[in-house]
């Protein structure tokens, strides 16, 4: 039987599993065999992935909304058993394409054991966090501290707003609106972008992203996240705070922070820039052709802006944006700030970027967590 057929059976198992241990035993079996065929490098060419069977829907959900995904809290006590009998595969060969084939596999096998039964309507949420690069064909969604500022620069430069990524200063990434959002398309030309354009997807590791967006947000001046954000987190949390800080929201510890991310009650809504990846861009809806990591950034940036058809003098920018005098946010830096938390925080954290962590093939961070 073919790497696709395999799939497919196992896909229609998990779909209609039932409860019988017998349905369970074949389940499993066919796990087994899609997991072995995969790691042993047999795999079918996967052609550009569509959506035919997609609707686009603009009026029936509330902007915001998520109410067909399972929260982390959900997932956490519903599901974590089904992934044990298969684990996360790991790609078996350094070639871009392989890798490439090895990280949309992935999703598509996380996306078929927790979400199978999410609708497949297409709302405008799914596709707001997407920009449109219409003379080679990209669809980029956006996720915060995951290098998304320098690829904001390269569809600029792409879309022949500007000559090289250097000239382009911060305000006019953010701020001065060069780019095309996909939710400012009509219906057709929603969809027709989703069906035949090449779909991109930036991530990074989630601890690492999170401490990345509490370093620059609330260790720097920010005249928006410490007002917005600071006064309300220190209202609720700091025992005794100072009338300076609750007048100013400046000064948040990481503690506090992590206290309101994980309040199921907070004082304040979320943002993008600690918003878990696969809600900012609902990979099980959208089928990502390309999934890139800020791990291997220059690799995979570079790889693909060959594959569109870039100019041969465009790479991806190696300077720093934002607090530039600041020491990017590394795997030591992530460590000393989560040395901050308890063994149940740290739990709660990882729960909290529990889909992120399966999705996107990361490795828990610290042995302790279950």
């Amino acid at each position: 039987m073919s790497y696709r057929s395999l799939t497919f059976q196992y896909m229609l198992c998990v779909r209609f599993r039932g409860s019988t241990l017998s349905r369970q035993e074949q389940c499993a079996q066919f796990s087994d065999r899609v997991n072995q065929r995969s790691e042993e490098g047999d795999i079918d060419p996967i052609s550009p992935m569509q959506l035919p069977d997609s609707q686009w829907e603009r009026d029936s959900a509330t902007p915001g909304s998520r109410e067909h995904d399972p929260s982390p809290q959900q997932v956490t006590k519903r599901h974590r058993k089904l992934l044990k009998t298969s684990p996360v595969l790991r790609p078996n060969s350094s070639s871009p394409s392989r890798v490439q084939e090895s990280r949309r596999r992935i999703i598509r096998d996380v996306c078929g054991k927790y979400r199978s039964n999410i609708s497949r309507t297409i709302t405008p949420h799914h596709v707001s966090r997407i920009y449109v690069e219409d003379r080679h064909k990209l669809l980029y969604c956006e996720v915060p501290k995951a290098g998304c500022s320098n690829w904001k620069r390269i569809l600029m430069v792409l879309a022949g707003v500007a000559n090289s990524t250097r000239e382009i200063n911060h305000v006019a990434v953010h701020y001065d609106n060069h780019l095309k959002r996909l939710d400012s398309f009509d219906h057709q030309g929603i969809t027709s972008r989703l069906e035949t354009y090449t779909k991109v997807l930036f991530v990074r590791e989630p601890m690492e992203r999170l401490v990345s967006a509490f370093r620059d947000k609330f260790e720097s001046p920010n005249s928006y996240y410490h007002p917005v954000f600071g006064k309300p987190i220190i209202s609720k949390y700091r025992v005794n705070a100072s009338q300076t800080a609750l007048k100013t929201g400046s000064g948040v510890t990481f503690r506090e922070f992590m206290h309101y991310l994980l309040d199921v009650h907070r004082p304040v809504g979320m943002d993008i820039h600690w918003e878990a990846a696969n809600q900012l861009c609902s990979p099980c809806h959208l089928h990502y052709d390309f999934i890139g990591k800020v791990e291997t950034l220059e690799e995979d940036a570079n790889f693909l802006l060959r594959k569109i058809g870039a100019p041969e003098n465009l790479s991806y920018p190696s300077f720093k944006d934002g607090n530039p005098k600041a020491a990017r946010t590394s795997t030591q830096i992530t460590q000393h700030y989560f040395s901050q938390l308890n063994a149940s925080e740290r739990q709660r954290a990882y729960d909290f970027y529990y889909m992120d962590y399966l999705m996107f093939n990361y490795s828990k961070p610290y042995k302790d967590l279950y």
